[in-house]
């Protein structure tokens, strides 16, 4: 225990060198911060446009390349396209990597647009803009939201959980650190009344602006639902779709169109019987979540700790069997040559039915490709 004194004495605690570390980043939102409070509401939304085109530009190349080498996949034969498959692959993975690098980039900016949003709608009644398609779809569904002429004004006042709310929240210092945390992956404990809702705000913007998705998972769908409608409008304000999963029909175009949304809602159940049911599906039509990209779990020892109790007993506790270890071993060589044969024997199998539909031969060649279907691992040109 001295040890660990003397250690906390010299370097810090943990806690100590996280905050250490956050604070210029910290420095460099409140800096951005004071830049926005002369702008008007519209360059105040301008500037949301801004980092999404930044975001945009970063990655414009690569994407460019991937619909270059999926038109090339497209003429080559069908033994040759894995090769292309992989390559866009590989593009993929730095497209995440590029992605990681620019919103930390723009961070500061971003963090700081929210809490100039925040301040605005606290210190006002409401925000005037001039008007956007988007802001007229909301209006005919909201009260909150009022078009008069070409302007649109934003209330500070709206039902979220059934009860009408006036927004009285901005952003403290240590909210920040919090935003900075959850977008860094990392956990953020924060007590009761400390606005953990309010901290996930900020790195749920950021990530909203790749036009990806955000999933803002909770533990019930009442939460669910209030929090969609409660942090709803601070992102509607720039442009940002807001929907929850909880307020649809599984399998259904409304679910489809939430997880379609910049941010999504809902609750852990519904999130995972989703996933479930897509690894069932057998037409990519009939899929109603889209790629992963970015999630914050709130309560998260309630979601991933106590929650998660019931598929662990079922599963039965891990085996630290050495033997067993051993024999994976063993085993482990003869199973990747067994995969290799096979991802052979597939490919093999769609040239030879490729070939026999090309001469017409229709029914042998449907049936070597339904072999090849049926054959594991898959093979990305058939998918």
């Amino acid at each position: 225990m001295n040890i660990v004194k003397t250690l906390s004495k010299l370097f810090g605690s943990k806690s100590e060198r996280d905050i250490k570390e956050i604070s210029p980043i910290v420095d460099n939102i409140l800096a951005e911060y004071e830049k926005l409070n002369n702008i008007s509401n519209d360059e105040l939304r301008q500037k949301s446009k801004q980092l999404k085109q930044v975001v945009s530009d970063f990655t414009a190349d690569d994407y460019q390349e991937i619909l270059r080498l999926k038109n090339e996949a497209d003429k080559l034969n069908i033994d040759k396209r894995e090769d292309v498959y992989n390559q866009i692959d590989k593009i993929e993975k730095a497209i995440d990597d590029k992605i990681e690098d620019v919103l930390n980039q723009i961070l500061p900016e971003a963090f700081a647009l929210v809490k100039e949003t925040a301040r605005r709608f606290n210190d006002n009644e409401y925000l005037e803009v001039e008007a956007n398609d988007f802001d007229k779809d909301l209006a005919a569904n909201r009260d909150s939201i009022e078009i008069k002429g070409d302007k649109a004004l934003y209330k500070n006042k709206w039902i979220a959980g059934g009860t009408e709310i006036t927004w009285d929240m901005v952003h403290y210092d240590v909210q920040l650190i919090g935003g900075i945390e959850l977008h860094q992956g990392k956990i953020a404990e924060m007590a009761t009344g400390e606005g953990k809702t309010l901290v996930a705000t900020l790195p749920v913007f950021l990530n909203a602006l790749t036009g990806r998705g955000v999933h803002l998972v909770t533990v019930n769908d009442y939460l669910a639902k209030r929090d969609s409608e409660w942090m709803g409008p601070i992102y509607e304000f720039h442009g940002l779709r807001v929907d929850c999963i909880d307020k649809h029909q599984p399998n259904s175009d409304e679910r489809r169109k939430a997880y379609n949304a910049d941010i999504t809602f809902g609750t852990n159940n519904e999130f995972g019987f989703d996933y479930l049911r897509d690894n069932m599906t057998a037409n990519p039509s009939e899929l109603v979540q889209r790629k992963h990209n970015y999630t914050i779990v709130d309560e998260v020892d309630s979601v991933l700790i106590d929650d998660a109790r019931t598929p662990l007993i079922i599963s039965g506790p891990v085996s630290h069997n050495k033997g067993e270890e051993a024999l994976f071993q063993e085993l482990k060589p003869k199973v990747v040559k067994l995969v290799n044969a096979q991802q052979k024997l597939v490919t093999s199998l769609l040239v030879e039915a490729k070939n026999l539909i090309a001469k017409n031969d229709e029914e042998k060649g449907a049936f070597q490709l339904l072999r090849a279907f049926k054959g594991l691992p898959k093979n990305k040109a058939i998918i």
